[in-house]
């Protein structure tokens, strides 16, 4: 049974994703209101990778892209930083 059960939440992983999304809303709304910010935040941020998870899911890009996608950005980030001057940025004292 739980073999099913894992089964079924991994092939309807938008289903799991927007459910973690709204508990962590709820518990967001609920550790702000009792003054547990830190646990707030920790929600927070568990609804955002769970809305990036939801969103990469639907457009269908996997951790080969990503990672595909993290390396062009990290040769472009080379050779942005190649071009600027040499006095940039500027100190201001």
């Amino acid at each position: 049974m739980a073999t099913i059960t894992t089964g079924v939440l991994l092939f309807r992983w938008p289903l799991l994703s927007a459910v973690l999304m709204f508990l962590a809303s709820t518990l967001n709304i609920r550790f702000r209101k009792s003054d547990y910010i830190g646990l707030a935040v920790i929600s927070s941020t568990l609804g955002v990778a769970a809305a990036c998870w939801f969103a990469t899911g639907l457009l269908g890009i996997n951790m080969v892209e990503v990672d595909a996608i993290w390396g062009n950005m990290k040769v472009l980030m080379v050779e942005i930083m190649s071009q600027t001057p040499p006095d940039w940025p500027m100190v201001i004292t």
